[in-house]
């Protein structure tokens, strides 16, 4: 996947889609808290990801369903690597000092963090 990043309203909206895999305008409008964008504002950002291409549909009459084109976590993952590359000059290292020095995380968290690493190491 090439580095594509979402605004704000464009991953609110993917979260929709993740979430039920496929969706018609009408069910992506119902699903959303109030107040509730316009339609033709959703139809915008629709179009905008589908020219990322993050977002296809498929056509049933004059109704397009939608669906991502993009996994979850493979968006999240690119997001991070993104992350790292320009906040920690590509380092894991600094991101991770960074991270657990600044995160204000408990004993017990940092120790699941250590086996989880200890888990990988191993494998």
């Amino acid at each position: 996947m090439n580095e594509i990043k979402l605004t704000d309203s464009e991953k609110d909206l993917m979260e929709i889609l993740w979430e039920k895999e496929k969706a018609f305008m009408k069910e992506i409008l119902e699903i959303y808290p109030e107040p509730k964008p316009a339609t033709t504002t959703v139809a915008t950002l629709l179009k905008r990801m589908q020219n990322k291409d993050l977002v296809g549909y498929k056509l049933y009459g004059n109704s397009r369903e939608y669906y991502p084109k993009v996994a979850k976590g493979e968006y999240f993952k690119e997001e991070m690597t993104s992350m790292i590359d320009r906040f920690f000059n590509s380092s894991v290292t600094q991101f991770a000092s960074f991270f657990t020095t600044n995160a204000e995380l408990s004993q017990k968290q940092l120790k699941e963090l250590r086996e989880i690493i200890d888990k990988q190491i191993d494998e």
